[in-house]
């Protein structure tokens, strides 16, 4: 086949359906960026190096370097996935001594008037690291050492990055890491993280309570009894009685019994009933070691150590938050749980884009019409709460459709990637998906309240040259893979 009729070939083969809805996303953004910027000067808008102009320019160079990169054929990325990795680990920890610090993050290379943020070009290598090792012959997500080396190739570039300061582009690479349960990773990691997130909340809560004197014995008691139920669910999962949950109910129906004698007697002679949790955990425990040694069975082992690992867990919250994170994230964190309202300071972000979002109606403003936007009342409308001003220009029926519209283009991405010949093709879709939900999850959950501030762009259409380009080359990289994959025999 010659080079034209190769050319031809993959221009066909191309998933247009995706590219088409990347050029609206990255057009609508445009203007979007436009609305954001605007503020009663047109001409001033449209100049040269106006936040407009200079996105058109990563726009067109974006364009062109993701149609360069369609032309490169999957077994350059395949052979070179390693390389690149290491390349970019390296690039990441020179960042974090040569970056400036801008706004109290190193991560930002500047080379005279430009700027490049190594890691969003991360998410793409460390991809690729991890399609090209679930593809190795005979690997499976299975046994300690396969899970330590996958679990390693995510948490190298977080540790790198959270050096740089720079914790909301550090989280990302979690994401990646569901993109593994469609190779076998197992459920139990999505439990300890559930159950990690539900101790952390509870915790800050009854924390809260307790600072204004609101602390009751019953607080210990809800404690336990949510160790204990999240430790029945593992034992459901688990144990020996996976395949029915009789047994499971059965300790649960005594466990709640307990309970109910226990508060039953507090009515009457007032006590803590912290220790009837604590008990329940402890003989909960002791069964558990039982069932292990009478069976032989080290699961019974692993879900014991859930339990007293969550004890541990649940008390050691508090000094973390207290003493290792940084006053802003604790803020943060806070705010977003609704125990601390600060509306003139961290929470000043989010107050302001619910505003925005609520003052659009259903209809909207209209484009350039918004007038929390255009007085810049929203900080960062046009890069981490650029969806504020899709709210309030668009209105709930323009915000709606955009939503759908990411959620249509994610779904396409899953589907090519369950069509891939090749498991390197198929893992690399799948962290690619994964990546693009994960942003837009955080970031639709930023500007609405409903998570933390850890500052993440929208995929597309978030100002910035760097992240443009990052979520480019992922998607195209991709859809190159796709256009060649009838070549695989």
């Amino acid at each position: 086949m010659t080079y034209k009729q190769h050319t031809s070939q993959l221009w066909k083969s191309i998933d247009w359906t995706s590219i088409i809805i990347y050029l609206v996303l990255i057009v609508a953004g445009w203007f979007t960026i436009c609305g954001a910027s605007y503020s009663l000067d047109i001409d001033e808008l449209l100049a040269w190096g106006s936040r407009p102009m200079m996105q058109l320019l990563w726009m067109g160079m974006g364009l062109w370097l993701g149609f360069v990169v369609l032309m490169i054929d999957r077994s350059f990325f395949e052979i070179g996935a390693p390389i690149f990795y290491i390349a970019m680990m390296l690039l990441l920890l020179v960042t974090i001594f040569v970056a400036p610090d801008i706004k109290g993050s190193r991560s930002w290379l500047v080379m005279g008037p430009i700027r490049l943020q190594p890691a969003e070009f991360a998410k793409v290598a460390t991809a690729l690291m991890l399609a090209w090792q679930c593809s190795k012959h005979g690997f499976t997500i299975k046994g300690v050492r396969n899970y330590a080396t996958i679990f390693a190739l995510v948490l190298l570039p977080i540790v790198l990055i959270l050096g740089q300061q720079e914790t909301g582009s550090a989280l990302v690479f979690l994401a990646l890491l569901l993109a593994m349960y469609r190779e076998g990773f197992s459920g139990l990691f999505m439990g300890l993280g559930a159950s990690a997130t539900v101790y952390f909340v509870l915790a800050l809560i009854l924390q809260d309570s307790r600072c204004l004197g609101e602390s009751s014995s019953l607080d210990n008691l809800a404690v336990g009894a949510c160790i204990l139920a999240f430790t029945l669910i593992f034992y459901t999962l688990y144990g020996e009685y996976r395949r029915t949950i009789e047994h499971p109910l059965t300790l649960g129906g005594i466990a709640l019994g307990v309970y109910a004698l226990a508060r039953g007697v507090h009515a009457f002679v007032p006590y803590d009933m912290g220790y009837v949790s604590l008990g329940l955990i402890i003989l909960f425990v002791g069964y558990l070691l039982y069932l292990a040694i009478r069976h032989y069975a080290s699961r019974y082992f692993f879900i014991a150590a859930f339990a007293l690992g969550s004890l541990g867990f649940y008390h050691s919250v508090n000094y973390v938050f207290d003493e290792i994170m940084e006053p802003h994230q604790q803020v943060r964190i806070r705010v977003a749980l609704g125990i601390e309202d600060d509306i003139k300071g961290k929470g000043y972000n989010v107050d302001q884009s619910k505003i925005a979002i609520g003052s659009g109606g259903l209809w909207g403003k209209g484009f350039l019409e918004g007038t929390q936007t255009k007085l810049n009342y929203v900080p960062e409308q046009d890069t981490d709460f650029i969806l504020c001003t899709v709210g309030e220009e668009q209105g709930f029926v323009g915000t709606s459709a955009l939503l759908i519209l990411y959620g249509v283009f994610i779904l396409r991405i899953v589907v090519l990637a369950e069509r891939q010949r090749t498991t390197f093709a198929r893992v690399y879709g799948y962290c690619v998906a994964s990546i693009f939900f994960f942003h837009l999850f955080i970031n639709a959950g930023m500007v609405i309240g409903l998570v933390p501030v850890i500052g993440i762009p929208l995929p597309f259409f978030s100002y910035g040259g760097s992240s443009l380009w990052g979520f480019t080359f992922l998607l195209f990289i991709f859809l190159g893979m796709d256009a060649r994959r009838g070549t695989i025999a």
